[in-house]
């Protein structure tokens, strides 16, 4: 019970900090959005094609494709944060590429960093100089960074993840319960569950938990947004694929939205752990992706079934999350964005 309430404990220090990142660093929202592309560019490449299509199916040449992207993560955020943060798309690859060989969160850190200094360049130093001086500084800056960091990610947030799995062994309807409803919250907020599963090397029964639980919250989230009618019916359909498109919906909504996923994604949670399924790659906390990398570590029987228990009570979790808030105030995508929300949309 200790090694869950310590591993939760960092969850939630890390999840703070990330959410104030996002909400107080300068830029911070757009380089969380950034990780969570770097994200999708190497690691829900690799769900897919290595563990999936290559270890199920058998693709080798498509388990090569998915093994390529999904050692790039650190490479795709310190490229992608650059190119958010304005920095010129030839300048950004110059000094995400220096960073090869490290994982996504020092890549993340040391691209953030560097675009600073880049953008000073740019700014400052006469055109055609500017290119040299980013070659001859910034790029050594950015892997001196990455170097930096590696070691502190690999001695603290990697640590939570091996935390997390050791307690599921010892209390997993416990963790079913904690996992299932922090990651799924994580999923409708700015620090995708995707990033935060892959950045503390998330594996075996905490993995398939959050694989599943994010699944099922496609079920949840569609069936909550349609009864609050939070927006048009493009907005229900979108934030069911993918919740990070409504991220401002949700983040003028908070309290119903989170606390209607914690629910959802606990009883999803406990589900999981019952069933005691495994999922052993990384960062594949959603919803198509999540579902289908259960096959490869588990008989199809039993993925449906979990999977068929996590629709039935997500959907059910949508429901309670609408008694509980269908008198609460909310704000509605018209008032966000300005527009005019049609029911036939």
């Amino acid at each position: 019970m200790m090694e869950i309430l310590m591993g939760t404990g960092l969850l939630l220090v890390v999840l703070a900090l990330f959410t104030l990142f996002s909400y107080k660093a300068p830029y911070g929202m757009k380089a969380m959005g950034a990780l969570a592309s770097a994200a999708c560019a190497s690691f829900l490449v690799e769900a897919f094609h290595f563990s999936f299509f290559g270890e199920v199916l058998g693709f080798k040449f498509l388990e090569s494709v998915g093994s390529a992207n999904g050692s790039m993560g650190g490479v795709a955020a310190a490229i992608l944060v650059p190119l958010a943060l304005g920095v010129s798309p030839v300048y950004s690859v110059l000094v995400g590429l220096s960073v090869s060989g490290f994982g996504i969160l020092p890549g993340f850190i040391a691209g953030y960093l560097t675009s600073f200094v880049v953008r000073f360049f740019e700014k400052k130093v006469p055109a055609g100089l500017d290119l040299i001086v980013i070659i001859v500084i910034g790029a050594p800056l950015c892997r001196a960074i990455a170097m930096g960091m590696d070691p502190i990610v690999n001695n603290t947030l990697l640590q939570i993840g091996q935390v997390l799995i050791k307690a599921a062994d010892t209390s997993p309807i416990i963790m079913g319960i904690i996992l299932g409803g922090l990651i799924t919250v994580v999923a409708t907020a700015p620090l995708s569950s995707m990033a935060l599963t892959s950045i503390i090397g998330l594996t075996g029964l905490p993995m398939a938990i959050g694989a599943l639980a994010v699944f099922g919250s496609s079920f949840m989230n569609f069936i909550f947004f349609s009864k609050m009618k939070f927006g048009s019916k493009k907005d229900t359909i979108s934030v069911a694929i993918e919740p990070l498109t409504q991220s401002d919906i949700i983040s003028a909504n908070p309290i119903p939205v989170y606390t209607t996923n914690f629910i959802g994604g606990a009883m999803s949670g406990v589900i999981v752990a019952l069933m005691q399924l495994v999922n052993n790659t990384p960062g594949t906390a959603t919803p198509i992706a999540g579902f289908a990398i259960m096959f490869a570590y588990n008989p199809p029987i039993q993925v449906l079934i979990a999977a068929a228990g996590c629709i039935v009570v997500s959907v059910l979790g949508g429901y309670i999350g609408y008694a509980l808030f269908k008198n609460y105030k909310i704000v509605r995508a018209d008032k966000i964005r300005g527009d005019i929300i049609n029911d036939n949309d």
